[in-house]
């Protein structure tokens, strides 16, 4: 593996290379991270040519539209807050206390917050942003359930195991092979036909777990508008972040 530091529009990149046992050559852009797989089957000038070639394509891709690319201010929460979250509006209660650890809980439309004031500004946000994440999924974990199941009865009947909501911010949901259902709780302050749809995205993963023609089949005969949803997504992922 190759590794280098690219700046593109003031964005600091890191370009990752791989050869690899393949048959064909590709780039992805991730979250300030260019990665370029390459055939190992390939000449030294051929993988020289495609190594430019892809480095091309991804410079031009971060160029039409940098803003897609930069890191987005974290939220910052204060003392008497109130914060929208689906149908319910939340006031937040921050102390500092002296202690080492953080904790909260629901009180009514409350979130009590105490947060160890032993730490960095950053930080502290840190622990209120997954401290309200989890308390918000805990408290909606029995819908969860319940959606997730009778999606699961209705369209797949699959055997499924545990159910989690994850302070995920890399994905929207995930499904492991043992039945293992992951929904992110970002998708908290997404419509509830959005959060449906990722539903059941994780539901067809328990047939299929790849990205195939088969599994899209299985989410459209069980959601035929199920792009709109990924478009809101598309357009609205900044909005879904605690």
């Amino acid at each position: 593996m190759i590794i280098e530091t690219v700046e593109i529009e003031n964005i600091k990149f890191k370009l990752k290379i791989f050869v690899e046992n393949r048959k064909n050559c590709r780039v992805s852009i991730r979250k300030n991270t260019i990665i370029i797989r390459i055939s190992s089957f390939l000449s030294k000038k051929e993988c020289e040519d495609q190594i430019i070639k892809l480095k091309s394509w991804a410079f031009s891709k971060i160029r039409q539209n940098p803003d897609k690319f930069r890191s987005k201010p974290k939220k910052e929460y204060h003392n008497n807050d109130k914060l929208q979250i689906g149908n319910e509006e939340y006031t937040l209660k921050i102390e500092l206390k002296d202690k080492k650890g953080s904790s909260a809980q629901i009180l009514g439309n409350t979130i009590q917050l105490f947060i160890s004031d032993n730490l960095t500004r950053e930080v502290k946000n840190d622990h209120i942003s997954s401290l309200i994440s989890r308390c918000v999924g805990s408290k909606r974990m029995p819908i969860l359930k319940q959606k997730i199941n009778e999606l699961n009865k209705k369209h797949f009947n699959c055997k499924l195991n545990n159910i989690y909501f994850k302070h995920n911010k890399s994905n929207w949901g995930s499904c492991s092979k043992s039945g293992n259902i992951n929904i992110s709780t970002r998708l908290l302050f997404a419509p509830d036909d959005v959060l449906e749809y990722v539903c059941i995205h994780e539901l067809a993963h328990l047939q299929e777990h790849n990205h195939s023609k088969k599994f899209w089949r299985l989410v459209e005969k069980a959601m035929p508008d199920y792009k709109e949803k990924e478009q809101w997504l598309k357009e609205n992922k900044d909005l879904c972040r605690f």
